[in-house]
């Protein structure tokens, strides 16, 4: 079934902001109806995981219309109530977990629910340098804008920075008088705070934070945009970048962004306010991920220079180097411990799915190379491609391997194989990025 349009509430909203951009909105909550929570459901993703009540999108789907009343009768008699978030560890590259909250999906409804109210108000109040969990922008247009702006060929410094645990730190009190600068509404506040209030399912264990919002929430990637809107995005725009000697540039995706700088005394005066102005929301630079890098291209001896470094921004390692032509131009290559973690995921999924018919496979490892090569098929990245397609094969063929009762396959017998069920080849899908 096909997304409906979207409800007469929020075109409302986009034209009542449009003709009133410094509007603050008081009567939102009462607009989320049921057809607003069906146009929620919509647009949430049917095979997500379900939450501690185990409701999936297709059950619920089944008696679509009857939940949704139900639901929408709750909302209007305050009888609604938040369940818990369920607590999911995922692995991180550098050994420790980041920690994942999975909703249940009612909750996940209203929450889309508010977000659709809410977008048409803070787009037009977020800035240009923000690219995370936008419409229409994504991870691949921060790359482009950082990498065009770049090339100007002004900068010489970049501040790259992490801001440790940055969901679990979002001081809740700060997040909701940011919130009330457009949105002050009672209802929008209560749902808030019931999300905040329902805790988190940990195992067995029922806690209850006093900061944070939940990782993998629905509202959450717009609460930690409006956040750093705020606290970062406004504060450089307004008040660093007049007070700076030369250019100055900030690119953010969600939590991560980097600084890019022209000179030197205003890079190290930023790097110096940073920590403070982050502090003073609740915020933690991590101290030894955050950094001032040179980063300039002076002529023939860019690459030469000892001094002069790279850093990572979105899974990519920037650097500069001689294009084609023999001009300095800025590089991205995948980050070593992305292809790492990447090459060890292939291993480890031939290893353990060694026994599918062999289709099966070949269909399940096409899908996963067709993904990588979706973000990672940027040009000048098709070495890192070309050897996380060497992975793959050699994975497949080695544990395909283990499976014969004899030697194993033969090199010549597997790209017979190949020849029959071919992988996709290496591909640059972003040539303009």
């Amino acid at each position: 079934m096909s997304i409906p349009i979207l409800s007469p509430h929020i075109q409302w909203i986009a034209k009542e902001v449009k003709e009133d951009p410094e509007r603050v909105f008081t009567n939102l909550a009462h607009r989320i109806d049921a057809g607003l929570l069906e146009e929620a459901f919509w647009h949430l993703r049917r095979n997500a995981a379900a939450g501690v009540d185990r409701v999936t999108w297709r059950e619920y789907e089944g008696n679509l219309e009857e939940n949704l009343k139900e639901l929408h009768q709750r909302l209007k008699e305050q009888r609604y109530k938040a369940q818990p978030v369920k607590r999911v560890n995922i692995d991180k590259e550098d050994g420790k977990q980041r920690q994942l909250g999975i909703a249940t999906l009612e909750d996940k409804i209203v929450q889309k629910a508010v977000v659709m109210l809410m977008e048409p108000i803070y787009e037009q109040e977020f800035l240009p340098c923000s690219y995370g969990f936008r419409r229409g922008l994504n991870a691949h247009a921060a790359l482009h804008a950082l990498r065009e702006q770049g090339m100007e060929g002004w900068i010489n410094w970049v501040i790259d920075a992490d801001i440790q645990g940055f969901f679990d730190r979002i001081d809740r009190n700060t997040l909701r008088e940011l919130l009330h600068r457009r949105v002050k509404d009672g209802g929008i506040d209560r749902l808030i705070g019931k999300w905040f209030n329902a805790g988190v399912l940990d195992g067995k264990e029922l806690i209850h934070p006093e900061r944070g919002v939940a990782q993998g929430a629905v509202i959450s990637p717009l609460l930690a945009n409006i956040y750093l809107h705020y606290v970062l995005d406004e504060w450089f725009e307004q008040e660093v970048k007049p007070r700076l000697r030369g250019r100055a540039f900030l690119v953010r995706y969600a939590d991560d962004f980097v600084i890019a700088l022209e000179r030197e005394d205003d890079a190290k005066r930023l790097l110096e306010v940073l920590p403070k102005r982050m502090d003073k929301y609740g915020l933690n630079l991590h101290p030894d991920k955050t950094r001032l890098v040179r980063f300039h291209r002076q002529a023939k001896d860019a690459a030469a220079d000892p001094e002069n470094g790279v850093f990572d921004f979105l899974g990519f390692t920037h650097y500069w180097g001689k294009s084609h032509r023999g001009y300095w131009v800025i590089k991205r290559r995948t980050i070593s411990k992305r292809k790492r973690r990447a090459t060890k995921a292939l291993w480890d999924w031939c290893k353990t799915h060694r026994h599918l018919p062999l289709r099966e496979q070949h269909a399940t490892l096409s899908r996963k190379l067709r993904g990588l090569y979706q973000y990672y098929g940027i040009r000048g990245n098709s070495e890192a491609l070309k050897q996380l397609y060497g992975e793959v094969v050699r994975a497949w063929r080695f544990w395909l391997s283990r499976c014969s009762q004899k030697s194993g396959i033969r090199w010549d017998q597997f790209r017979k194989l190949l020849k029959l069920l071919p992988l996709p080849e290496p591909k640059i899908v972003h040539w303009s990025i």
